[in-house]
């Protein structure tokens, strides 16, 4: 219930609002609250307001004066839950139950009486993690072979899908971005409710959501974020009446905002009023009152704007149709003609002939949706996996991306598509010739986010202050002993480095060569290898590459398993002892091409390494196959897979990773795969890309956990620094990022590298790629000691807009090392030794 001893808003605060409102002007979170006191007079302005914006909303949609709906089955799944909401009369307790989860053949039960009765969605309700509370719910998974209550649903998703052709949608409560990225291929959309954003609710004795953990609103809309890196059309919305404020109540409507704003994947918002329940904790609260439920409806569309798609529930609204419409939702969300609403089950749902009346009579006409809404069937990539997407065709309207209604579900594989290789397969050649076709992507002013919501996630970070005290006490750590600039305790002699610059910087640089060569000596090494980019089709909306494209685009490319051997022995041929696979995350080609690759690289070239296959490639390709990554690296090391490139860590700080990459790995899932393939055997270089939007504390952080990596495992083989290219890189072209490092920050980043990783990893490369032939003869004299290699092609930094080329010869790599006068060796992968 709203806190009711807050004063409300004046009249004249009233009134302010609504003129502000009405003439289509922002508004801030003062006047949202407001505008939720509207009653009489001021509730029929909010909500003709708010009318008028939907109804712009669904003509510039193409569907004016459509309200939509979707024909569904409830499959709970398990009503066991690790949470305790005080509310809720959903979960329960095993000895209830006749058992704690429906079995395989009960979902298909449900599913296949829906499907006979014209339903297009399987809607998977269960509770959040029940297994990690109730021994009987971790029993029943581990007697049939499951890991996890997630592992069992993604089977029964798949099942529904082959068995009966519904299209799954997933509510399971929290997900991590692993797990997000595991069930997108077996259902269109997923869902949470964020219900509010009052941490007091959660953490303060008697409130609704104390004592369960899934209920922080911190973790919650953690969830929302990482549901828009994933791509997954997402359902999401408020529960009104729990005892937040009105305050509150605009503040989770703002972060629902936001979230959309950065990423565009929240499909709808749901705005559902408290109906209490005997047998709750809450059976006394009053009801959410149906005008505030209508005000906050006007509200949520005010803010949200006219393509915003807002769902009122319709069994909890006592009748009030109209009222509910004219306060601005286009949706009455899921109605099932077969199974209760197991949430709400003293509610039941309206017959859909009901509703179209009711619908109608207030001016509209009521359509089926499926469940992933009409503006991502329409779209495709990347909100829908290829794996679903005979399902979703089979059901919906190509022209609307509507339900056909007349459709009937029908069981089809779920199954990787058709191989499709071609496009631009010489762009490694031509790249340097004809170049790209142009500087961005067609699909650049979206694909990416909100430009403006990005820029405003930008945290400068305080600039180090080079003062003497630090710097000499800094210089006199890089020469007694470098690695201990890594403690907590050194932070401020360790970011007055950082900061150093003139003769302090070459001082700098000269203990850091003096570091390398008491090290690994005077000899520049490098290897033979070729890069192979496999395909650079990709929809992850990584900001700061310029490599990806969409498969319609002019640069797009994808080699088969044949081109790739072909392109190996071509490169054993010509001397080369490695080569480098790396790909986009491209989703249409099938899960097995990775071991595949690998696999034709050994029968082609028995002796050639293969270093292959980013974390973020390994991550997504595991959640693909349904696999942990320890299983998924294990598979690829048995087809021959030598070690991995430690790439995709950008820079291993959150903060400034979201920014930077929209829908990559987070920080933890990265040093997840790089510690597994260490534990596996499988050894890796480590890198830091630096110069866009990040600052020197983040770089300190990234370096403790290499560093921390590397203590545990010792399976980093070097470190690279990678400077940012900016020239095609889509954050820099939206003017957020800066275009690249100075040249000072590239001797102190190669340099502290040296200093800091001192101990742990022995070899610091410079890259001739990013840097130039001068730039890393240079560099070799300030603490590297590695070029590399010889790379015969490189695309990923010439598309970016670098401007050294894609490949440099064994006889110029070791002029590189002459130049910073020094001698040059040919290395393995790993840095053993090859004679010249």
């Amino acid at each position: 219930m709203v806190d009711r001893t807050d004063p409300g808003p004046t009249e004249a605060s009233m009134r302010r609002a609504l003129r502000r409102a009405a003439s289509g002007r922002a508004l801030d979170a003062d006047e949202a609250t407001a505008l939720l006191g509207a009653r009489d007079d001021a509730l029929d302005e909010l909500l003709r307001v708010a009318g008028a914006i939907r109804d712009a909303g669904l003509r510039d949609a193409g569907r004016p004066g459509v309200v939509t709906y979707s024909k569904k089955v409830f499959i709970p799944l398990t009503r066991l839950c690790r949470d305790r909401c005080h509310y809720c009369t959903f979960a329960t307790v095993p000895h209830r139950l006749p058992a704690a989860f429906l079995d395989r053949d009960e979902v298909l039960a449900i599913a296949r009486q829906g499907a006979e009765l014209g339903c297009k969605e399987a809607l998977f309700t269960l509770g959040d993690r029940p297994e990690e509370r109730w021994p009987a719910a971790r029993r029943w998974l581990d007697e049939r072979g499951y890991d996890s209550t997630l592992d069992y649903l993604r089977s029964c998703a798949v099942a529904v899908l082959e068995e009966t052709g519904l299209l799954p949608h997933l509510n399971p409560g929290v997900l991590s971005w692993a797990e997000l990225q595991r069930l997108k291929p077996v259902a269109p959309s997923m869902g949470m409710m964020l219900e509010t954003t009052a941490t007091r609710l959660w953490s303060e004795p008697g409130g609704p959501h104390y004592g369960s953990p899934d209920k922080e609103p911190a973790v919650r809309l953690r969830v929302l974020d990482d549901a828009g890196r994933v791509n997954v059309p997402f359902t999401t919305g408020l529960l009104i009446g729990i005892g937040e404020t009105p305050a509150e109540r605009v503040d989770a409507i703002f972060a629902i905002r936001r979230a959309h704003r950065e990423y565009g994947h929240l499909q709808e918002v749901i705005v559902q009023n408290f109906r209490a329940k005997p047998d709750t904790a809450m059976r006394g609260m009053p009801d959410a009152e149906l005008h505030d439920l209508a005000a906050t409806v006007a509200v949520a569309r005010v803010l949200l704007g006219p393509k915003a798609r807002i769902q009122a529930p319709p069994n909890l609204i006592a009748g009030e149709y109209d009222l509910l419409l004219r306060a601005g939702i286009d949706d009455w969300g899921g109605v099932s003609p077969l199974t209760p609403d197991h949430v709400n089950p003293e509610r039941p749902w309206p017959q859909i002939d009901e509703l179209a009346r009711h619908t109608e009579k207030a001016g509209f006409t009521l359509r089926e949706r499926l469940t992933i809404y009409p503006e991502y069937v329409r779209a495709g990539d990347p909100w829908l996996d290829p794996r679903l997407l005979p399902h979703v065709t089979a059901l919906a309207d190509p022209a609307t991306g509507l339900a056909v209604e007349e459709a009937r579900p029908v069981g089809r594989p779920w199954q990787e598509p058709d191989e499709a290789y071609g496009g631009r397969t010489d762009l490694h050649v031509t790249i340097d010739t004809t170049g790209r076709t142009a500087d961005r992507r067609g699909d650049f002013d979206h694909v990416y986010g909100d430009w403006s919501a990005v820029a405003g996630k930008v945290t400068a970070g305080a600039t180090p202050g080079a003062g003497d005290h630090d710097l000499r006490a800094g210089l006199r750590l890089a020469a007694d002993d470098p690695a201990a600039l890594l403690a907590p305790g050194h932070a401020d002699a360790a970011l007055a480095l950082f900061a150093a610059d003139g003769p302090a910087l070459d001082e700098l640089c000269r203990l850091a060569d003096d570091v390398r060569r008491d090290t690994v000596g005077d000899d520049v090494t490098y290897v033979v290898n070729r890069n192979i980019n496999f395909s650079n089709v990709c929809y992850v909306g990584c900001r700061f590459c310029a490599f990806a494209q969409r498969e319609r685009d002019a640069d797009a490319y994808r080699l088969s398993v044949e081109q790739v051997a072909d392109r190996a022995e071509e490169a054993w041929a010509a001397g080369a002892s490695e080569v480098c696979l790396q790909g986009g995350i491209d989703p249409k080609l099938p899960v097995t091409i990775y071991a595949d690759l690998v696999r034709a690289i050994k029968a082609r070239v028995p002796g050639m390494h293969v270093h292959a296959f980013s974390p973020m490639e390994v991550v997504t390709a595991a959640a693909k196959a349904g696999v942990s990554v320890r299983e998924w690296l294990g598979e690829l090391r048995a087809a021959g897979l030598d070690t991995i490139p430690g790439t995709a860590a950008e820079i291993l700080d959150d903060e400034v990773r979201w920014v930077l990459t929209k829908g990559k790995l987070p920080a933890a899932a990265w040093v997840e795969v790089v510690t597994t393939a260490h534990e596996l055997g499988i050894r890796s270089s480590s890198t830091m890309m630096y110069g866009h939007v990040d600052h020197p504390a983040q770089w300190l952080a990234h370096f403790r956990v290499l560093a921390g990596v590397q203590d545990r495992t010792g399976g980093f083989t070097e470190f690279v620094a990678l400077p940012f290219v900016h020239t095609n890189a889509p954050i820099y072209l939206a003017g957020i990022a800066r275009p690249g490092p100075t040249w000072r920050e590239n001797r102190v980043v190669h340099a502290m590298s040296r200093l800091l990783l001192h101990g742990r990893i022995g070899n610091i490369q410079c890259s001739w790629v990013k840097l130039g032939d001068e730039g890393a003869a240079e560099l070799l004299r300030g603490g590297c000691n590695d070029l590399g290699g010889t790379l015969m092609e490189e695309t990923i930094s010439r598309m970016a807009g670098s401007g050294n080329g894609s490949a440099r010869t064994e006889e110029q790599l070791i002029a590189i090392a002459a130049a910073a006068g020094r001698p040059a060796r040919k290395r393995t992968t790993a840095y053993g030794h090859l004679s010249a």
